[in-house]
């Protein structure tokens, strides 16, 4: 006989075998011992969690005749019958394949007859969620009505799309997902069944992959020992389930923890190399913060040299700052599902990371820096009440046109050109700025990881045919994109191949557009106000200059000649 998978060759056989399943397994144990069993179950739950094998051992255990407490010999006929499926009174149907009405007909009327050599005929319907609506009513007709000696066991992962009809004709069972230290204790025990060497750690990786299902767990486990020439290493188990080291997640939150963004960047950029997915390393960073909390909450005063990084980690990062990093992490990767290029936002959380306040050298430094904060807000006081003065005692060399200041909510180290923009907004059209967004994301995708990281949360606002104006969601990501000389000429110079002419590009703060685009319409409004009387007072001033030179010429009676019109 060939190779057999671990989850087929240990697949339980008695209920006792069945892990993470107690509840069930005692409550369906007592109903077989006390002889007290329906006619219909319904088993749901996440996949590999043990609904087919519980309903395959109920089989045996009501079927067997030396049964004890509800718990099947697995020696009789009956029993060894059932295991290799061989027993024709145990029936096991794929709803996924036959879930048409003509198949649950024949279930009907097969029904009928009583079991051959079993006590009771045992129908097990596999993902009875894809039976179609036909076949619901006619199964229902038959668990309305069933013979005494069936009983229907329905297994599914999906039972919100059963109907209430079927369910309320059943016993329903609800297994949960099995957690870690379940599934390591049951891997530990086949291992050493098997008589394989393995490292503790690389178990812990294989369940934490597993999510809860026991069938995952042993399919990973087979293929890391497949792998590992029959042998579960940590290494081996990294690579097969794609996780990323402990030491690896420490070394990159230890970084953006003390604001190191380049050894950040590096770490990320190795693990996304050595082919990690974006997702994984999310959720792997997620669970590394929450082992953080626990560690300054629930695990405080537990030593282990297993975890001595993790330790010394937590006793440096404040709790408030892990709670900020869960944040910004799970921001993140909710905004990256339906993003063609992921690892951006790795990036941008990166920075986000490296913006939060957390080392020792912050701490002390922040008094110091909320001085310095201080200060130059007065100065920027002091110099705007300055300029007032010196506009109020020129007050002819200030042009009509020129644009005001924005009043923001938030204060910027870098303001916007207003100038560029303006001249932007006076030539800008709708044409203009729907072409350049047809193209935004292809000249994303020509620009490096680190220049994605900063422009990725950008988008143009108002666009002529030579410039456009470019805003940015967070204002310290415009401070960096008006700084960085060789991104706007790496800007310029791609979008010229996308739209085949140049476009001068200038930058502002997301917060700051609609009050910037609201004094450019009150300015235009108040220039357009202006320039109407201007040609007013010419024209006023030319039928004066015609009414003056008439009277010269004809005398009083002019007014009484000439009549001027209006247009």
């Amino acid at each position: 006989m060939g190779y057999r998978a671990l989850y087929r060759v240990w697949r339980p056989q008695q209920f006792t075998d069945l892990v993470g399943q107690q509840l069930i397994t005692q409550t369906l144990k007592n109903a077989i011992a006390a002889k007290q069993t329906s006619h219909a179950y319904l088993f749901t739950g996440p996949r590999g969690t043990g609904k087919t094998s519980a309903a395959k051992i109920f089989a045996k255990a009501i079927n067997c005749h030396f049964q004890k407490n509800g718990e099947p010999c697995n020696q009789c006929e009956i029993c060894r019958a059932i295991t290799e499926g061989r027993l024709n009174d145990v029936i096991e149907i794929d709803a996924a394949s036959n879930n048409s009405v003509d198949e649950i007909r024949d279930i009907r009327e097969k029904v009928k007859y009583a079991p051959t050599q079993a006590d009771y005929k045992i129908y097990i319907i596999d993902e009875v969620h894809m039976l179609s609506t036909g076949a619901f009513n006619a199964l229902l007709k038959t668990l309305e009505e069933p013979p005494a000696n069936v009983i229907f066991i329905l297994a599914t992962t999906e039972p919100y799309k059963i109907p209430a009809t079927i369910i309320s004709r059943t016993q329903r069972f609800d297994f949960h997902r099995i957690n870690d230290q379940t599934l390591i204790k049951r891997m530990e025990y086949i291992l050493k069944q098997e008589k394989v060497t393995f490292d503790p750690a690389a178990l812990e990786v294989i369940a934490k992959a597993a999510a809860g299902g026991m069938r995952d767990a042993l399919s990973m486990l087979d293929q890391v020992l497949s792998f590992g020439n029959h042998q579960a290493t940590l290494k081996d188990a990294l690579l097969v389930t794609g996780s990323v080291a402990q030491e690896q997640l420490a070394a990159y939150l230890r970084a953006v923890f003390s604001q190191q963004a380049a050894p950040a960047f590096q770490q990320i950029q190795q693990l996304l190399a050595d082919g990690k997915d974006p997702n994984q390393l999310f959720e792997g960073l997620i669970d590394y913060c929450r082992q953080l909390l626990l560690q300054q909450t629930v695990f405080k005063d537990q030593k282990g040299e297993s975890n001595q990084v993790l330790i010394s980690l937590a006793k440096k990062i404040p709790t408030k700052v892990i709670y900020q990093a869960l944040d910004i992490l799970s921001q993140e990767q909710q905004a990256m599902r339906f993003a063609t290029h992921q690892e951006v936002y790795l990036d941008v959380a990166t920075v986000k990371l490296c913006q939060l306040k957390s080392n020792d050298r912050a701490a002390t430094t922040a008094p110091a820096e909320a001085e310095i904060t201080k200060l130059q807000t007065e100065v920027m006081t002091l110099k705007k009440q300055l300029d007032q003065l010196v506009q109020r005692s020129k007050p002819e060399e200030k042009p009509v046109h020129e644009p005001k200041k924005v009043s923001v909510t938030k204060q910027t180290k870098i303001q916007p050109n207003l100038k560029a923009i303006y001249t932007v907004l006076g030539s800008a059209s709708r044409e203009s700025l729907d072409e350049l967004k047809d193209v935004w994301q292809d000249l994303m995708a020509k620009l490096s990881v680190t220049q994605r990281a900063i422009m990725n949360v950008s988008q143009p606002v108002a666009a002529s045919q030579t410039a456009a104006v470019i805003s940015f969601q967070y204002a310290f990501l415009f401070e960096k994109a008006v700084e960085n000389q060789q991104l706007q000429t790496q800007l310029v110079t791609d979008l010229a191949s996308l739209l085949g002419r140049q476009v001068k590009l200038t930058f502002l703060p997301q917060e700051q557009w609609p009050q910037i685009r609201k004094n450019y319409l009150k300015e235009y409004q108040h220039n357009k106000a202006e320039s109407t009387k201007s040609v007013t007072k010419q024209a006023v001033s030319a039928k004066n200059s015609q009414a003056l030179a008439a009277q010269k010429i004809w005398g009083k009676d002019a007014e009484k000649l000439v009549e001027f019109k209006d247009d």
